[in-house]
């Protein structure tokens, strides 16, 4: 069974009952950061989404009244989702409750859950949460240039050895896959939430520090990686978003350019 029909079997299944409330995605505006897994599932099940701050001109107002340290903020921080009565916050939380919705979760397999949530979380905590951390690795309320050396050192070590730890997990992840007959995709068989956190953060490593990327992709080390990397990007509704003005152009979020931190490990 493919996401796509999931999906679809959801959606028919909640529309003989009455009609599914609105998606709205709450997140900063002009960035893609940590909403765009988010818009990712969406757009990959041609899902509806309102995405509130990039369309609204009251959509600053709505987040800033959602959160700390507004007197009715329960939220510490975006992204949030709200569908319906449901308002939540926090990433994994939202993909947690995103991906059965979706059809982005194997319908036959009651453990698949908590085991795309540890891919995901995973591949946020190297391909996001570590990233971010090489342009800000002092203080996250500083300027960069405040603390340029520290960052030129924790970058070095990140693409030195971190980033090849992690694409060799789940290069080995997706040998497993292949080896259980559902190769394609790192769990199930199928597209989950977990192989789009793993594609936007490839995606968002790849701008920030493109050199060091394509030595590593060149070294043929994580050839399954790659190769679920450009299935996905060629899906025809990911194509499609990321040839639309929905797709947010990389800029000062997560993922960052800063040339002095990009290095391909040659002399």
């Amino acid at each position: 069974m493919n996401s796509s029909s999931a999906s679809k079997r959801a959606r028919t299944a909640a529309s003989t009952s009455s009609p599914s409330p609105p998606y709205e995605l709450i997140y900063w505006p002009t960035i893609p950061g940590r909403g765009e897994p988010i818009r990712l599932c969406f757009e990959a099940t041609s899902t509806s989404y309102t995405d509130v701050t990039n369309t609204s001109s009251s959509g600053m107002a709505t987040l800033k009244s959602l959160i700390y340290p507004s007197p009715n903020g329960s939220h510490f921080a975006p992204p949030i989702l709200k569908h319906g009565h449901l308002t939540i916050s926090q990433l994994p939380n939202i993909l947690l409750y995103l991906g059965p919705e979706l059809g982005l979760v194997p319908q036959d397999d009651e453990n698949a859950l908590y085991h795309i949530n540890q891919l995901a979380l995973t591949a946020l905590d190297g391909f996001s949460n570590e990233a971010h951390d090489t342009h800000h690795p002092i203080a996250v309320g500083a300027n960069y240039e405040d603390q340029k050396d520290a960052a030129k050192a924790r970058a070095k070590d990140y693409i030195a050895n971190r980033l090849p730890k992690f694409l060799g997990y789940f290069e080995s992840v997706l040998k497993q896959s292949e080896e259980r007959g559902g190769g394609e995709y790192l769990y199930g068989g199928q597209l989950t939430y977990a192989d789009l956190v793993l594609w936007q953060g490839l995606d968002g490593v790849g701008f920030a520090f493109p050199k060091a990327m394509q030595g590593l992709r060149g070294s043929g080390e994580y050839e399954r990686v790659w190769t679920l990397y450009g299935r996905i990007k060629e899906r025809k509704e990911i194509k499609a978003y990321l040839g639309s003005e929905r797709r947010l152009e990389y800029g000062n979020g997560i993922w960052r350019y800063y040339p002095e931190l990009d290095d391909d490990g040659r002399e």
